[in-house]
């Protein structure tokens, strides 16, 4: 039989883009002579519907829209995700379609409660072995714990969350010998390193289990904050048969592979491990997929940038940069602009067109594209398109130097970008005048040290805001991990914005990207950024700030902030944990961070709650809408500081 998976990149409740994808992938498959296509967890509504799952009409919808769906299956076996509400519970299904019938629904048992998952505030888990009778407009059909039949093949299912329960509890171990097939249509967001993890468990599952599985992924930044990678995996008692390339830039991914059900199993496989994960790639590919759906679905007309020259917002210009390379290679360049939804015909025409006038160009040589190598026009393409979807402004003031300067001016230069040049000391000045005139006295470095260093900051959110909205753009914030933990950054300031691209990635990190990015992806301007020490510049230079000299170095914050708050450890036992692990700092030092960390991060949630929106690109994320949650009020762990 040949069987196939598809990742979809759906966006919630749009019914019409949903059906559009869920046709495409159908037809493609049929084309391909698949006889069975499984397509994604929640694939009709989309997974990120949040609260709108606990109402009566979605689910009523979804059941309405899937009846679209049945025709477009004649002559194949397709499983479309929704959601099924039965006596005002809601649940979590995969319905089974072919030639125009609806075969029934299998339905998820258990259901994902940790990281980002709050499954269990929408859905209400299935118990194994039962089943239960959906009732549509005169029709019926079986839902609950189900085997089903295709042409001999008999196939049972997990979804997602399903499959990564122990193996004594998870519905498979109830199918061993049952079923010849598995399926799990899935959500499971991007993490970086992770798709080593789904690796290992899908070839796992088909070698304990003694069967072949199926594995398919959503696509893309479907709601918001989550990514998915569109992984699809093919497995055969150990066996390796299918694995596709993630990320793509398509609406649609069909992938299929042939699979001989009449013969019996082949010896059960030894797994064989994959090489180990680039991250920095990884990162890199999750970032732009993320950004440039956010900015379709966003109906936004690109994105503008507060381009300090330091390493977080040459990373957010990077991605934008990376945004285009990526997609048009994928993609090509008129298809590429179809879908960014911010180009006018007359526009796409003339980039995507056969000659490409080149602008400005004021060297001797061929004044138009069709002259130029291939990868040159590419590359000039690329500019202009980046130069249209990403507006920068370095915004200095008297504490600024020539280096961030530099930095940011050869950046944007280099990628494309549209660079704005402008100081903001008489705000600032007008500003400070106006609060020392009303309180009768100066203020100095020496007794307003945070409120002069924070008016800069803030100051620079207006223009870049005004400019933002008079180019319909999305204004990118750059704050990291690691700022967000400890609050170093200045609340409608540097965190204003309507989208934090890197908020879910530390500090030590970035660093170590930007070196990667420079020489792996060829961006020889980052040389600037990464020959300095990252600062805020917001007291005057003779003082030389730096942000590990007002925090600490950036790995050992990370170590604690994850000690903390992945591994939830005690102030004490974090401490107890640094002591072993860093023998050449002394334990006093250690101690004054571990206090510093603690303390920055318990009077800091308040900014927390209210940074844009964040993707969630690593393991974890300190965001209190999708990872972790703190109060904003608390007794900040001094009996435990104290303690230590």
């Amino acid at each position: 039989m040949r069987i196939a998976g598809a990742a979809l990149n759906q966006i919630p409740f749009d019914w019409t883009h949903n059906l559009r994808t869920i046709q495409e992938a159908i037809t493609q498959a049929k084309a391909a002579g698949v006889e069975l296509l499984c397509l994604p967890e929640l694939c009709l509504t989309g997974y990120g519907c949040e609260d709108l799952f606990l109402s009566d009409w979605l689910p009523e919808s979804a059941l309405l829209h899937l009846q679209q769906v049945r025709p477009w299956t004649d002559g194949i076996c397709v499983v479309v995700g929704l959601p099924i509400r039965l006596n005002h519970r809601t649940y979590n299904t995969a319905a089974v379609l072919r030639d125009g019938q609806i075969l029934g629904f299998a339905a998820k048992q258990f259901l994902a409660n940790d990281g980002v998952h709050y499954e269990p505030r929408f859905f209400h888990p299935w118990p194994a072995g039962e089943t239960t009778t959906v009732k549509w407009e005169g029709e019926e059909w079986t839902l609950g714990d189900m085997i089903f039949e295709h042409q001999g093949v008999k196939f049972g299912f997990e979804i997602c969350e399903d499959a990564w329960r122990p193996d004594d509890v998870r519905p498979a171990c109830r199918l061993v010998g049952r079923v010849d097939l598995i399926v799990n249509p899935s959500a499971s967001h991007f993490a970086m390193s992770k798709t080593d993890v789904r690796y290992h468990l899908v070839t796992e599952a088909s070698r304990n289990f003694r069967c072949t599985y199926l594995y398919a992924n959503l696509l893309g930044n479907e709601a918001g904050r989550m990514v998915y990678d569109g992984e699809i995996l093919v497995a055969r008692n150990g066996h390796l048969l299918l694995r596709n390339q993630l990320m793509s830039f398509k609406e649609v991914d069909m992938e299929c592979v042939d699979v001989d059900f009449s013969q019996p199993l082949e010896p059960a496989a030894e797994i064989e491990p994959l090489p180990a994960p680039d991250e920095y790639r990884e990162l890199n590919q999750a970032l732009s997929l993320a950004l440039f759906d956010y900015l379709r679905k966003a109906r936004s007309r690109g994105f503008v940038l507060s381009l300090s020259g330091g390493a977080d917002s040459v990373m957010c210009a990077v991605a934008v940069a990376e945004l285009v390379r990526l997609g048009t290679a994928e993609l090509g360049t008129a298809e590429f602009m179809r879908r960014a939804g911010c180009f006018t015909a007359e526009e796409i025409g003339q980039l995507a067109g056969p000659v490409m006038p080149v602008p400005d160009q004021q060297t001797p040589g061929p004044k138009d594209a069709s002259l130029m190598e291939p990868g040159q026009r590419q590359q000039t393409v690329n500019q202009q398109l980046t130069r249209r979807l990403l507006t920068c402004a370095y915004q200095g003031t008297v504490n600024s130097s020539d280096d961030t300067y530099n930095s940011a001016k050869e950046l944007a230069d280099s990628i494309g970008a549209v660079f704005y040049n402008w100081t903001i000391d008489e705000e600032v000045t007008g500003y400070v005048g106006k609060i020392e005139h009303a309180l009768g006295r100066p203020l100095t470095w020496q007794t307003d040290d945070l409120a002069l260093q924070n008016i800069q900051a803030r100051v620079r959110a207006p223009a870049i805001w005004l400019l933002a909205n008079v180019q319909n753009c999305l204004l990118m914030t750059t704050s990291n991990r690691s700022e967000a933990s400890v609050g170093y950054c200045t609340m409608d300031g540097d965190t204003a914005g309507s989208i934090s691209p890197i908020a879910g990635v530390d500090k030590a990190f970035v660093k170590q990207w930007l070196r990667w990015a420079e020489t792996e992806l060829n961006y020889p301007a980052l040389r600037h950024v990464n020959a300095l020490q990252p600062t805020a510049e917001l007291r005057p230079l003779e003082e030389k700030q730096t942000d590990e000299k007002d925090l600490m170095p950036y790995p050992l914050l990370n170590r604690i902030e994850r000690l903390a708050f992945y591994d939830r450890l005690s102030p004490r036992q974090v401490l107890a944990t640094l002591v072993q692990e860093e023998t050449a700092t002394d334990e006093e030092e250690l101690k004054t961070y571990v206090k510093r960390f603690y303390s920055l991060w318990s009077r800091n949630q308040w900014k927390r709650e209210r940074y844009a929106p964040a993707f969630h690109l690593d393991d974890y994320n300190v965001d209190p809408r999708s990872w972790l949650r703190f109060p904003i009020l608390s007794g900040g762990f001094t009996q435990e500081l104290n303690a230590l």
